[in-house]
């Protein structure tokens, strides 16, 4: 039974406030948001350190336009990008943004995070935790998440903490909790020589029992179309490309034997 707008509000501040707790966010940092049902998204407010987030700070606002429907206070700025996550993304019922310090000192360093190295953490996350690079808020920070959203659960972004989604916000705040972890374990282990990366195998099997778990991404029916129509695309021109690279190869050959036949 899915729960009600209510309980939402209460999970919103209840996770909200653990941010605080954990020492992820500071001054105003980090947002949430969640789907509410007829297309609205039901989000924290700017301006609020979320160590005062309450339930009634909570705004609704449209999950196409991030147009206020309702609520006293102001959508945070970085809005869009959670409404990108989930005009992307089918499975994509809750977003989470803050600042967990290590995960956000390797992407303020432009450093990769060496993942995968730890089993579980492929079967919760995928084989793959990108860092975007560095862009400026609004339409270009949303233009630069964009190519990682149908691949992945979370996002380093460089200068600008974790990303992360999940089927309601236990899940998106345990998916951000493990990134910290994970980065935390990659920096100790740097004192001793760095990870050791998992082998392909191992990776292989983890992610098909990522897939069994319903783990995989999922993308919304017309993101999937545009995605077929563009493999498609490259398909066909990749078949083009080879079918001219083939006639030019044979006029090459046939080129070759007529010098050598002296024609």
């Amino acid at each position: 039974m899915r729960p009600t707008e209510p309980q939402l509000r209460q999970n919103l501040t209840r996770y909200g406030r653990r941010l605080w707790e954990r020492g992820w966010v500071a001054n105003h940092d980090g947002n949430l948001s969640l789907r509410l049902p007829r297309g609205r998204v039901l989000c924290s407010p700017t301006g609020i350190s979320k160590a005062d987030l309450s339930t009634e700070m909570a705004l609704v606002v449209d999950g196409e336009t991030g147009k206020k429907l309702s609520g006293e206070l102001r959508p945070f700025s970085e809005l869009n990008l959670h409404l990108a996550f989930y005009a992307c993304r089918e499975d994509a019922q809750a977003v989470v943004h803050a600042h967990p310090p290590l995960a956000t000192a390797y992407g303020a360093a432009g450093i990769e995070l060496p993942h995968p190295f730890l089993p579980e953490a492929v079967v919760s996350l995928g084989a793959s935790i990108p860092t975007v690079p560095l862009a400026l808020p609004g339409q270009g920070a949303a233009d630069a998440i964009a190519p990682y959203l149908p691949d992945h659960h979370a996002l380093l972004i460089a200068g600008n903490g974790v990303l992360t989604c999940g089927a309601d916000l236990e899940q998106a705040y345990l998916r951000m909790e493990l990134v910290e972890h994970l980065c935390t374990v990659a920096h100790a282990a740097c004192a001793l020589g760095g990870v050791q990366k998992l082998s392909s195998a191992t990776i292989e099997a983890l992610l098909a029992a990522h897939v069994k778990a319903g783990l995989a991404p999922r993308l919304r029916e017309v993101e999937t179309k545009g995605r077929s129509q563009k493999l498609r695309t490259q398909s066909s021109e990749a078949q083009n490309s080879e079918a001219q690279s083939s006639e030019e190869l044979q006029n090459l050959v046939n080129q070759e034997i007529a010098r050598v036949l002296g024609r």
